[in-house]
């Protein structure tokens, strides 16, 4: 039997996000900025025996923990992009960091909510001077933290690769990266306690309003379980492969593919990675042609990365 040369018709998985290592190397500088101050306030709350300082580190180092999870998914991602046991690569492992890191958030949440909760009850004295001095401090930090991680986790739209050629390293554009988003929302759940705490101690210095600090508490841990809740919503329809919902994709590929007597009979489309969508089109046709020339009309599709066509002859309705 004579030999068949297949390489032009194989491809790489290749299906991480276009700024998958800008952003891992940000999330590593996030966390040792964070660690830095968490020690930082930790030692400091120690010498000087202020529980607030103490308090705040060990809050940080929550933080600085999950996002210990978004940094080495972006490195077991990376590692692995070209392995074989991985069918559709290892683009979603930033989907599972993030559903992860989304967990801790809520527990996050539900510790200051109840701490919160406990302070209402049983207000304790607080040191308003070196509390405010410690969120000023913890703010600053946060907010240029927050400056690293902007970006891609705020865009809804599909990206852009090619399926016909599987280049998989030209722009995907805008795609959302849920395991940045995941540190950044950690980031943000700080800035924002920060806040709420700086609003509420100036206002108990001001009016000896002892309450408004446990109630900003309160506050701060129902918009933190808010966000929890929509980054726990959009990873895990990535991880179940819900066909995605901001994106007219099936409608694209039906309007591409659907003309003549071709019709789809099966359509599955499910996202890969940020920017990388796959589809599995089965398809009839009273006129069948090859794969190929069906792959073909979707190449205009940017957001397709990874497609599989199978056909059918089937006779033509009387």
């Amino acid at each position: 039997m004579s030999a068949i040369d297949i390489s032009a018709h194989t491809h790489g998985h290749d299906f991480l996000g276009r700024h998958h290592r800008r952003n891992e190397r940000r999330v590593w500088l996030v966390i040792a900025l964070t660690a830095a101050m968490m020690v930082a306030e930790i030692a400091a709350g120690t010498l000087y025996g202020s529980m607030a300082l103490v308090a705040d580190g060990w809050h940080m180092s929550t933080h600085a923990g999950a996002m210990l999870i978004t940094a080495l998914a972006y490195v077991y991602a990376r590692r692995h992009v070209g392995d074989a046991r991985f069918s559709f690569g290892t683009g979603k492992l930033g989907d599972l960091g993030g559903f992860a890191s989304a967990v801790v958030l809520a527990l996050i949440a539900l510790l200051i909510g109840w701490e919160s909760l406990v302070r209402l009850a049983n207000p304790v004295e607080i040191r308003f001077g070196q509390a405010i001095a410690v969120a000023v401090v913890g703010l600053v930090v946060n907010l240029a933290c927050a400056w690293l991680l902007r970006g891609d986790h705020s865009h809804h739209h599909h990206g852009h690769g090619r399926h016909h050629d599987h280049d998989h390293d030209h722009h995907h554009g805008h795609a959302r990266d849920n395991n940045l988003r995941a540190a950044y929302l950690h980031v943000l759940a700080d800035a924002l306690t920060s806040i709420l705490a700086i609003v509420a101690l100036l206002a108990g210095r001001s009016y000896g309003w002892t309450w408004a600090d446990p109630a900003m508490g309160v506050v701060g841990a129902l918009v933190i379980a808010r966000w929890s809740w929509g980054l726990i919503r959009d990873s895990a329809a990535v991880l179940l492969d819900r066909t995605p919902q901001d994106a007219d994709l099936p409608q694209e590929i039906r309007t591409a593919i659907e003309t003549g007597t071709d019709r789809i009979a099966d359509l599955h489309v499910w996202q890969v990675g940020p920017g990388h969508h796959a589809a599995i089109v089965s398809l009839v046709s009273s006129d069948p042609q090859a794969p190929s020339h069906y792959k073909s009309r979707l190449a205009r599709i940017h957001a397709l990365s990874h497609v599989t066509v199978e056909v059918e002859r089937v006779s033509a309705a009387s």
